[in-house]
């Protein structure tokens, strides 16, 4: 937590008519870092007496070593309680996002270096999560794949653990071109703010397609496919992941929805063809559909590749709306997640308690690991 935002937060619990638990500054304290998952519930004392039972843990652990002094979390009334209870859900229930448009050159030491740079840039601007576009590390195009691969762990993965180590951050490493066991797959990584990958997805849906006279693309050439829906926990919410033409299918979005993610991130590269047609259109029915947020990140364009990626990075809103779009050339772009906003739209248009269950059903056929 910055020092900006810790104010803010302190601030905040100063409630009228409500007297402030002593202990919330060391609970402040201890939220310093994005990687802490805050669970606060009441609790009535024997005596009568009202508070909270807080546990504030790093993520992937059970324990902290201050937890118990957060049980001392008293108030003076019911009320008092219930009043800090929810500032405390509201002062976690925004965040930054970060998508970087990263200009993806031939040389892989240079693009390595450039997104290093993107990413303490985008949490210079109090962004706590950080999307990076596919093949982020390399030109894309079958030729190319083979030549830039790279196990995971290796030299990509690396810079990408210690960026978000560096940072803070929740980093969704875009996509690279991964070999494991004789094959080639299209993968991206997520490291957490401690520097520890937390996933890997491998893209499920391989872009393979002919527009006669336009583009012809086939992805199955080279690259195998993935067999594993891939999500991950921040203290924030749940995030679905795909890559570009996962997004295409609506079912794996729904999924994710139903699984609790309430961010749908999609780095992607479309082209000149399926960018100016597709590429908004799918966030954003992708977001409306299952009232989410989702957030794409694109190379940016170069005229002189091979492949021209279409560029214009967006984040979508649950309401369908563009909050944020970046035009073709590097840049990063940032959008505030608004999780009450998100949780308002689903009360208003409430279509998760009216879905037909009774006639129709989405379901994951089989849980695979990567």
């Amino acid at each position: 937590m910055t020092a900006s935002r810790d104010t803010n937060f302190r601030k905040s619990l100063r409630l009228p008519g409500v007297k402030p638990s002593p202990a919330l500054p060391r609970l402040s304290s201890l939220l310093d870092r994005s990687s802490a998952v805050l669970t606060v519930k009441p609790r009535v004392s024997v005596f009568g007496t009202w508070g909270h039972t807080a546990d504030c843990r790093p993520v992937g652990q059970t324990s902290h070593p201050e937890q118990h002094a957060l049980s001392a979390l008293d108030c003076e009334t019911k009320q008092d309680c219930a009043a800090h209870m929810t500032t405390l859900a509201k002062a976690m229930s925004k965040f930054r996002l970060a998508v970087v448009q990263l200009q993806v050159t031939s040389v892989k030491a240079d693009n390595l270096n450039r997104a290093r740079r993107l990413v303490k840039e985008a949490a210079g601007q109090g962004s706590k999560v950080v999307l990076l576009p596919e093949c982020f590390n390399s030109p894309y195009g079958t030729s190319f794949f083979s030549a830039y691969a790279e196990r995971i762990p290796g030299e990509s993965t690396q810079v990408l653990s210690e960026a978000a180590k560096e940072n803070k951050v929740y980093l969704v490493g875009g996509s690279i071109p991964e070999e494991d066991g004789g094959k080639l797959y299209n993968s991206c990584t997520v490291f957490g703010p401690d520097g520890e990958l937390i996933l890997k997805h491998r893209k499920i849906h391989l872009f393979d397609i002919d527009v006669p006279g336009k583009v012809r693309f086939q992805e199955s050439e080279t690259l195998s496919p993935g067999n594993s829906l891939s999500m991950f926990e921040t203290p924030f919410c749940k995030v679905g992941v795909g890559i570009c033409y996962d997004m295409r299918f609506a079912e794996l979005a729904q999924l994710y929805s139903r699984r609790g993610c309430q961010l749908l991130v999609y780095p992607g590269a479309f082209n000149m063809t399926t960018g100016p047609a597709h590429w908004e259109l799918l966030q954003r029915g992708r977001a409306l559909d299952n009232q989410v947020y989702v957030a794409t990140a694109s190379p940016a364009r170069d005229e002189t590749s091979s492949y021209v990626a279409w560029g214009h990075s967006t984040v979508v809103n649950p309401w369908g709306e563009v909050i944020s779009k970046a035009g073709t050339e590097e840049a990063v772009i940032y959008a505030d997640i608004d999780l009450q906003y998100l949780a308002d739209i689903r009360q208003q248009i409430p279509i998760t308690a009216q879905r037909r269950d009774d006639l129709y059903a989405v379901t994951c056929v089989q849980e695979g690991s990567g």
